[in-house]
């Protein structure tokens, strides 16, 4: 049975609330990244209009971005949508049945807490109040969440498009959500969106027959 992945991001993020806003606006000292390849760059098209690109840390979570990309080359992502978005906080998703209560077939995922922080733009796994339940759901930070650090499995950090995630339908759940139209690994081309299959046009009318030339009078024949 699948746990409820909303409770325990709740319970921790919602606690220390004020402990999140009286954090300073200094962020600790992220470990330096290892060099950027394309098998380590997780691209997410979304429905607000554009892609959004994560730099993601195989060197902090090996297991949890292997989960990842073994999903997302699956397609699993795609199509789900964001369940969960608080603004200035957080938005989440990764949920096969929208709820923040699904996940995959796969097994949970055991912690790899790291020294990364909660800055904007971090892309963390999500779980219920268990450490060990991650298993597909994850979120991105919007704004400096420092009370979160070490109680969250990061994999990643937004390196471009954070635009796009801004944009995303707020809510629990969002009345209207935005969702990834299609998730990839490594450097393959943005996904286009198909054009709309223009509507029907009716047929024109019949072009009116022109009516026939008069046959000319006949001539009146002169009697004799």
């Amino acid at each position: 049975m699948k746990t409820n992945f909303l409770i325990g991001l709740t319970g921790i993020l919602f606690a220390g609330g004020l402990a999140v806003a009286q954090t300073p606006a200094t962020a600790p000292a992220p470990s330096a990244p290892p060099a950027a390849s394309p098998d380590n760059m997780l691209n997410l098209d979304l429905s607000t209009g554009g892609r959004v690109v994560i730099e993601l840390r195989p060197d902090k979570a090996p297991n949890s971005v292997e989960r990842i990309k073994v999903l997302t080359r699956r397609g699993f992502y795609d199509g789900l949508v964001f369940h969960r978005v608080i603004e200035g906080f957080m938005a989440q998703g990764g949920d096969p049945k929208g709820d923040g209560t699904g996940g995959s077939d796969l097994p949970d995922l055991k912690a790899e807490f790291n020294d990364l922080p909660h800055v904007r733009g971090t892309m963390a796994m999500a779980r219920s109040q268990s450490p060990d339940s991650a298993n597909s759901q994850f979120y991105i930070i919007l704004s400096p969440s420092f009370t979160l650090d070490k109680k969250y499995t990061i994999i990643g950090r937004v390196v471009s498009g954070m635009g796009f995630v801004d944009l995303l339908e707020k809510g629990e759940p969002p009345a209207n959500p935005s969702k990834i139209v299609k998730a990839s690994i490594g450097d393959a081309l943005p996904y286009v969106m198909p054009a709309p299959t223009p509507a029907p046009q009716p047929a024109p009318p019949p072009a009116a027959a022109k009516p026939a030339a008069p046959k000319p009078a006949p001539k009146a024949v002169k009697k004799r």
